[in-house]
């Protein structure tokens, strides 16, 4: 189960608002559950989870909803952290979005990351960006 988007960075790192548990479990191929403790220092974050003990970087983890908007000096942080990549986010966004846009409880929400997407669409691999698009929100049914 996903959690909600709420940030568990106590940092001052600007990309620090965008730390959550899902994209850290995601990054690092472990559910969220197995994650048991995450700090966020001043230049990493540090997690400690089933098996692994280990720092990943804040310009590693993609921009959610519900916090401040990426900014240039982001997508520069973003950008250079990315530079052996071609340019590109990492393949887990992907999934990550992907996730978030099946998730999406109400339509302006599905509209929130799909804006989102928009705003960061040039550091995106291209199907990333083909699913926002093809993506819709299907009204939820209730049974009786």
């Amino acid at each position: 189960m996903i959690a909600t988007q709420t940030t568990e960075a106590k940092s001052n790192h600007p990309l620090a608002r965008f730390v959550t548990r899902e994209a850290i479990a995601l990054c690092l191929n472990l559910q969220p559950e197995q994650i048991y403790k995450i700090d966020c220092w001043r230049y990493v974050i540090h997690v400690v989870g089933k098996g692994v003990s280990t720092f990943i970087s804040y310009a590693d983890l993609p921009p959610i909803i519900g916090v401040e908007p990426p900014t240039n000096k982001d997508f520069w942080r973003w950008r250079k952290r990315f530079a052996k990549q071609n340019k590109q986010a990492p393949q887990f966004w992907r999934e990550f979005y992907q996730q978030k846009l099946q998730q999406a409880a109400s339509q302006t929400e599905l509209n929130n990351w799909k804006q989102i997407l928009q705003v960061i669409q040039h550091i995106l691999p291209s199907e990333i960006v083909a699913i926002s698009r093809t993506t819709h929100h299907a009204p939820l049914t209730t049974h009786k």
